[in-house]
């Protein structure tokens, strides 16, 4: 039995494939993106290796809650060139400090049932200019963050955590 293709079956071959790749370069870059965790700042909630996805869009419409874990590109004075991902701690406006191993926003201590130890450091009393975030990784005392370069720029977010699907026996669904 001998397959005979025509030039018709070879065109819709072709246009499928090329739909698929154009709506997956859209959804890319637009929606939805996949992440590798390549440190260990965000300990015990998100482990080194651990994979991501990162919906880009509610942000932009319903705006960042503290607690969000975000990922977004790293302040110039931090020198780093790799997007980061950490907790929102502070939005602006908010004032925070870190005394006696617990973080304070806008003078209330925050409930904080994710970290794997107390904070070993402090931090002055600071107010989150406008455009500007405070952020912090969850293994707090292993993470480079704004405790140690400062804001990072509210439009400089590129999108929430939404969904970690690797490995299995970690998946977590991000609210």
């Amino acid at each position: 039995m001998s397959m005979i293709i025509n030039k018709q079956e070879i065109k819709e071959w072709i246009i499928t494939i090329l739909t698929a790749i154009v709506l997956v370069i859209i959804i890319r870059a637009f929606i939805l993106d996949s992440r590798v965790v390549p440190t260990p700042s965000m300990v015990p909630t998100i482990q080194c290796g651990d994979r991501l996805f990162v919906e880009k869009v509610t942000h932009r419409f319903k705006g960042l809650q503290r607690g969000d874990v975000i990922v977004f590109v790293p302040p110039e004075q931090s020198r780093l060139e790799d997007d980061l991902i950490k907790r929102l701690i502070g939005l602006p406006g908010d004032t925070v400090e870190i005394k006696a191993g617990k973080v304070y926003v806008n003078n209330q201590a925050l409930e904080e049932p994710y970290l794997a130890e107390p904070i070993q450091y402090e931090y002055s009393l600071v107010k989150v200019p406008e455009g500007k975030l405070f952020v912090l990784g969850d293994n707090r005392n292993r993470s480079y963050d704004s405790h140690e370069w400062g804001f990072a720029d509210l439009d400089s977010v590129k999108g929430k955590a939404l969904f970690t699907y690797w490995p299995f026996n970690r998946l977590k669904y991000w609210k």
